[in-house]
Order: C-alpha cells, then sequence, then structure tokens
C-alpha cells in the first residue's frame, strides 16, 4: 500500500508574505518526521533549498499570472506527480481537476473588514479567495477564531474545517546569559517592538498615541521608542509624522523586512512586543516574543487572546490610556516582567510545529476520505 501522496504549492517557499513563507518552512519538515510515513512533492517552485526528503516537478507551461498559476499550472503539476491531495498553504487554489484540495486560509479579515483594504482589483482577489476555499475538500486555519470566521465568511461547515494552530521555529530562544545583540541604526536600547506589514487593522496609531503620552508624563524611561519590523503598506509616514507633530521624531523607527536573525535579536532585546491589532487569524510574533522570553503586551481583539491565554497583557485595542499604563508598568516592574516572562515561555511550548502537523495530515486524510 504506497505511502499518502501529497503535492504543496511550491510557490509557497519564495511567496512574497514572509508569514506564509514562515508557516511552510515550518510545517514541512515536521510532516516528514511525523510516524505516519508520507511522500511530500513541490509542486513548482523553486528546485533548490526544499527540505531534505521533499521531491520537486518544474512548474508546467501557464499562463503568467497567480490565477493562471492555480487554474492551470498547479493541477497540472499535481497530475505529473500523480498526487494524493493538494495542499494549497495561502488561499488560492485551483478551482477545477479531481485531485482533492486542502487549503489553508490563515483568516479572512479582507472579506469580513473589506474596509481595511481599499484597492482598486481587491474584489476580483476576494472573488477568487472564495471559489478557492469553497472548491476545497478541506479549509486548514490558524485557531478557532478564524474558523468561526471562514464559518460565518463563506458558509462552510465545521466538519470541513481543521483547526492547527501554528508552531514556533526552535531558534526563537531567550538570549544567553551576557550575550549582547548589536541593534539596527536608530535603534536603541530598551525598545518597544512591533513585528508585521504596516496596515490600518494592525491599529498602530494607539501605541504611538499612548507613548506620546508616556514620554510627556514621564512614565517611560528617555528615549523610549516603537520598532517597527515589517513592510510598510501606508501606514508607517503617517505613524512618523504623528511622532514629530508631538517634537518626539526619535518615538517611531521603521525598519522595513529584516532578516530572521535580525529579527530574533530584536526579540530579544526589546522590552516587550507591543501588539494592538484589531484583527489576526493567529498572530505569529505574539508566541515569536512569548519564546525568546519577551513580555507580550496585545489587544483584546480577534484571536488574540487565544494564543496570548494569560501569559501578557490584554488591553482593549481603542484604549489609550490602558496601553498607556500597561508599557509603563511593564518598564517599570521588574516583578512583572519576571512574571510575563517566566508565563510566556511556558505558554511558547504549546505551540510546536509537531502538533501542527499532526492536524494538518488529519486534512489530508479527510480531504482524500471526501
Amino acid at each position: 500500500m504506497r505511502k499518502l501522496r501529497i503535492g504543496i504549492d511550491g510557490r509557497a517557499w519564495t511567496s512574497p508574505a514572509a508569514g506564509v513563507r514562515r508557516y511552510i518552512s515550518g510545517l514541512v519538515p515536521a510532516l516528514l518526521t511525523l510516524d505516519d510515513p508520507i511522500d511530500i512533492v513541490s509542486l513548482g517552485g523553486p528546485a533548490d533549498g526544499l527540505p531534505r526528503g521533499v521531491t520537486w516537478v518544474d512548474e508546467p507551461p501557464h499562463p503568467p499570472t497567480n490565477l493562471g498559476w492555480s487554474s492551470v499550472g498547479l493541477p497540472w503539476a499535481a497530475g505529473r506527480a500523480d498526487v494524493d491531495v493538494i495542499h494549497a498553504p495561502a488561499y488560492t487554489a485551483p478551482l477545477t481537476g479531481r485531485v482533492p484540495i486542502v487549503l489553508t486560509i490563515h483568516d479572512v479579515s479582507y472579506e469580513r473588514r473589506p474596509d481595511w483594504y481599499p484597492y482598486r482589483r481587491d474584489w476580483l482577489r476576494r472573488a477568487f479567495y472564495r471559489r478557492s476555499a469553497l472548491r476545497a475538500s478541506q479549509v486548514v486555519t490558524d485557531s478557532n477564531f478564524s474558523a468561526r470566521e471562514i464559518e460565518a465568511a463563506y458558509g462552510i461547515p465545521t466538519d470541513r474545517i481543521t483547526v492547527a494552530p501554528l508552531g514556533v521555529s526552535h531558534l526563537f530562544v531567550p538570549k544567553a546569559s551576557g550575550v549582547h545583540h548589536e541593534p539596527p541604526p536608530g535603534v536603541h536600547p530598551g525598545f518597544l517592538l512591533h513585528v508585521g506589514d504596516l496596515h490600518a487593522r494592525r491599529n498602530l496609531d494607539v501605541v504611538v498615541r499612548a507613548l506620546i503620552d508616556a514620554r510627556r508624563q514621564s512614565t517611560v524611561p528617555f528615549p523610549m521608542s516603537l520598532v517597527l519590523a515589517g513592510v510598510d503598506r501606508g501606514t508607517g509616514d503617517a505613524l512618523e509624522q504623528m511622532a514629530a507633530a508631538a517634537s518626539l521624531p526619535d518615538l517611531v523607527v521603521c525598519l522595513g523586512q529584516v532578516r530572521e536573525d535580525c529579527l530574533i535579536a530584536l526579540y530579544r532585546e526589546a522590552a516587550a512586543l507591543v501588539y494592538p491589532s484589531r484583527y489576526e487569524g493567529f498572530g505569529l510574533p505574539v508566541i515569536e516574543a512569548m519564546a525568546c522570553g519577551t513580555p507580550v503586551i496585545a489587544s483584546r481583539a480577534a484571536s488574540i487572546p487565544e494564543v496570548l491565554g494569560e501569559a501578557g497583557i490584554l488591553i482593549d485595542p481603542d484604549d489609550v490610556a490602558g496601553w498607556s499604563a500597561a508599557i509603563a508598568t511593564v518598564l517599570s516592574d521588574e516583578t512583572t516582567r519576571a512574571r510575563m516572562r517566566a508565563a510566556g515561555l511556558a505558554r511558547a511550548t504549546e505551540f510546536t510545529w509537531a502538533r501542527t502537523a499532526r492536524r494538518t495530515l488529519e486534512a489530508y486524510k479527510s480531504a482524500v476520505k471526501r
């Protein structure tokens, strides 16, 4: 009896979305270490740098668009590879074909809050995502919150949705005693950190306003700053202008996307991670920060309480005074920092890629049976 043969959309390895790359890089090696042996084929994408044990099939000719790849190239590659199931790791999947599809949907903010995506062709993307979701035999998502949102957005029954929380890489650990990481230019010790692309739903203006208040009231050390590690999707300039208007031009530091080694160093050196987002399907930076021993202050919204649990401080996303007070407490109270560090480290151990892989394999088997 042959092993279950899974075709992974190989373009995920080079996705422009860092979160998708992190997802596939954590999931696939974990799948290959499960007791239940499987074959994994990368359908298209790069031939080099794949995890040991993954085979590769080249991309066949197809129209040079994402829709063209999903509609023509991916199913053709799946046929060449003779796979039992196709795993599309990020929102889009073949709209036709006989091979069952497992589709990962990390969140449906674009469907539930389209006002956050005021792009001229966003309706087309949303239509493609919807068709992909309805076509999939099984949907995988990162949290119970997202499962409820997917059901509400697309009417997909719960038995077709598998919740597989994300894991955290073994590289995200506290810094060794006596080790100091040299911060990037413009980053001063004791900073607050936010990780993730900068756009409206991340709600970062609330932290900027909270820091402005805290700096004026001298409840945080000078020169406390907010360091933003992520691609600017249109809000970075406004945040810097808020700081400049308050005569605090050093308050906001936009680094853009950073390498993984730099990101780990930032987590380890930060006084706290601030995560004021209004909507997340999971919130991977929350567990990465906890795994590095960094206190987390986050919004009480969407999936974030489900991920953070009681290991950090949860604040209403619109409560500027609450954010200011929480930041001041974490920075000034060593007992609070030590408690949050210990609780975060313990909480992070619950999020493993092995657990993600086991639940994802269950989704593959359900799709094949269906």
